[in-house]
């Protein structure tokens, strides 16, 4: 066989090689990126829920500071 055509096979089979790990990688960070949305579709949900519950808390005691409590040792 000739050289040339040698090398270029050669060349093709590494550049299959490297499509092949490419496509493995591109699965992987899209698992990933479909993990994450789901994370940040969850921590939506959970900081609405968070913004709706002092409306939902409006009868009980005002919002009173911190600074305002007097530390328990006096």
């Amino acid at each position: 066989m000739d050289t040339s055509l040698q090398n270029f096979e050669n060349r093709l089979v590494d550049l299959e090689i490297k499509a092949s790990f490419t496509e493995d990688l591109v699965e992987q960070l899209n698992q990933v990126i479909v993990r994450q949305q789901q994370q940040i579709d969850a921590l939506t949900r959970e900081v609405l829920a968070l913004r709706e519950r002092p409306a939902a808390d409006a009868g009980g005691p005002a919002f009173r500071s911190l600074r305002d409590e007097l530390p328990p040792h006096y």
